[in-house]
């Protein structure tokens, strides 16, 4: 649609309004498929490369801070001073039977408590109180005791035989648990020939392995001793530590709660050591892994913009003879530069929606793939498109002044 605009000197000189700029752009872009199709082809593996680095990386890092949630914001340790300030003729301060105290505690899945001592941090441990040539030899293990419960407090599980329970207990039976990797060590795997191990000079009969250690990993390298047993053979009778197991969530409360349950009016002098705060860690983790990838992304899409502007720039160059007959029509400088300015832009949105189509696409697969939970940011699927056309605007830029500057005269008479 032309219209006329009356100048100061009184001439008329045609005006193009946006519709009729936008139709002769989707002209120019449509005149040369297969070339427009290859420029577009830059911009959509900008577009597609920037969608899918941070759509799998948002992805890939929620599921690593799920996972980090799970095993770790549900865990809390509380430490026992072994010689608790104002109570050294008093007892202990914790009580191995405290546990049942913060097992009560709302949210508390499962809990234990341990003895250990510097001392018993390198034992020499023997599978055979017989020095026999070629016989397995003595390992450096630690020696912990350890309550009934520990198996669900270290989320462990016995692979071999039973964990002692609270008849050995009360019996104070000379039985003994090996963590897998100390049982690997001493080179036992069964239990039902009532093996023994040897260390300090006395014998434990080994009823049980317990492996799959996920919390207190360093116990797989332990022998565990039941309460009283490591009380009367050792010495071994304050508990130093207590492990508690919470529900997603209920950590802290917990923290702030289980000193009072294990030392009523002394809870001052545990100490507890509750998760951080996941919210911070789980921002951190995503930002740093999304920072990285935005860079990868950002030079691919800069890539594309080189390809339309060089693209751009041939157009103009094999369209000198059209420039000049537009302009020698009375076409301004400005009409000019932006019907090639909304050229570039068009290819830019183009490859914009095409390519954060299948960069969501691909985030989506790839989650299906791995059976994650694809987490997509609705800004970077909306925004995509307008980076592409905003790609586009930018690369077009010198290529439609350069046209705009040409002379009707100079372009008529180049060679076409």
């Amino acid at each position: 649609m032309k219209r006329a605009t009356r100048h100061a000197e009184g001439a008329e000189r045609p005006w193009m309004d946006v519709r009729d700029l936008w139709t002769e752009a989707l002209a120019g872009v449509m005149a040369r498929p297969v070339r427009s199709a290859l420029t577009t082809l830059g911009t959509v593996l900008g577009i597609t490369t920037l969608v899918i680095t941070i759509g799998v990386a948002t992805t890939a890092g929620n599921q690593i801070v799920g996972r980090f949630d799970a095993l770790t914001a549900t865990s809390v340790t509380v430490t026992v001073p072994q010689t608790p300030p104002g109570l050294d003729d008093t007892g202990p301060l914790v009580d191995w039977s405290g546990t049942d105290a913060v097992q009560r505690l709302a949210g508390v899945d499962s809990t234990a408590a341990l003895a250990d001592s510097p001392a018993f941090t390198s034992v020499q441990v023997r599978s055979s109180n017989v020095n026999v040539p070629g016989g397995t030899s003595a390992q450096t293990l630690a020696v912990v005791a350890a309550s009934a419960d520990l198996p669900a407090a270290v989320r462990g599980a016995m692979t071999v035989g039973r964990f002692y329970d609270a008849g050995d207990i009360a019996r104070r039976d000379q039985v003994a648990v090996l963590g897998d990797q100390a049982a690997r060590l001493l080179g036992i795997h069964r239990v039902e020939d009532a093996p023994a191990v040897f260390f300090n000079g006395q014998s434990y009969t080994v009823v049980g392995i317990l492996g799959g250690i996920e919390r207190e990993r360093q116990l797989s390298t332990a022998v565990l001793l039941p309460p009283t047993t490591a009380a009367d053979r050792l010495g071994l009778e304050d508990v130093t530590r207590v492990l508690v197991n919470t529900a997603l969530g209920a950590a802290r409360q917990v923290a702030r709660q289980a000193p009072i349950a294990l030392a009523p009016g002394h809870e001052d002098a545990l100490t507890v050591v509750a998760p951080p705060d996941l919210s911070k860690a789980r921002d951190g983790v995503q930002n740093d892994v999304n920072g990285l990838f935005l860079v990868l992304g950002l030079v691919s899409l800069v890539v594309g913009a080189i390809g339309i502007a060089n693209v751009t720039l041939v157009t103009v160059m094999e369209r000198v003879g059209e420039i000049g007959l537009r302009r020698a029509l009375g076409a301004s400088r400005r009409q000019v530069a932006a019907q090639f300015l909304l050229e570039s832009t068009t290819i830019g949105l183009l490859g914009g929606v095409i390519g954060a189509s299948l960069g969501i696409a691909t985030v989506v697969s790839v989650a299906v793939a791995k059976d994650w939970t694809p987490v997509l940011d609705l800004r970077l699927s909306l925004g995509a498109p307008l980076a592409g056309a905003l790609v586009g605007l930018l690369a077009g830029l010198y290529p439609s002044l350069r046209a705009a500057r040409l002379e009707p005269v100079d372009a008529l008479r180049a060679p076409s």
